[in-house]
């Protein structure tokens, strides 16, 4: 099973520029090292947004978990990436009870 309204994933900038790929984030920090390191940039924040989405889009959900807020959705797999190596992370999408489309709220790596 695939995200539900995929099509309409939305990846809000801040997200990424603010917390993924920023090095002075307390708890983003670590991934921005890792997300960096595979040529995902700040300046370019539109790239990740665009991996993500299509991550959302190539891979089955792993695991759905429904509470009174909404139901939040885990989905992991390879990320595309500028540098091509590919590495395997979650993406943890939500779409709230009063929303339709799905929103990302964190990406992280997997150990293989």
């Amino acid at each position: 099973m695939k995200l539900p309204k995929r099509e309409m994933a939305q990846v809000e900038p801040q997200k990424l520029t603010e917390y993924l790929l920023s090095t002075t984030h307390a708890e983003g920090k670590d991934k921005a090292a890792f997300f960096t390191r595979f040529g995902f940039s700040i300046e370019s924040w539109e790239v990740f947004a665009d991996a993500l989405r299509q991550h959302a889009d190539s891979h089955d959900l792993t695991k759905i978990a429904e509470s009174r807020f909404g139901a939040r959705y885990v989905i992991e797999g390879t990320l595309r990436t500028p540098d091509g190596r590919d590495p395997v992370v979650r993406s943890v999408w939500f779409i709230a009870r009063d929303q339709k489309n799905p929103r990302l709220v964190t990406a992280y790596p997997l150990d293989e």
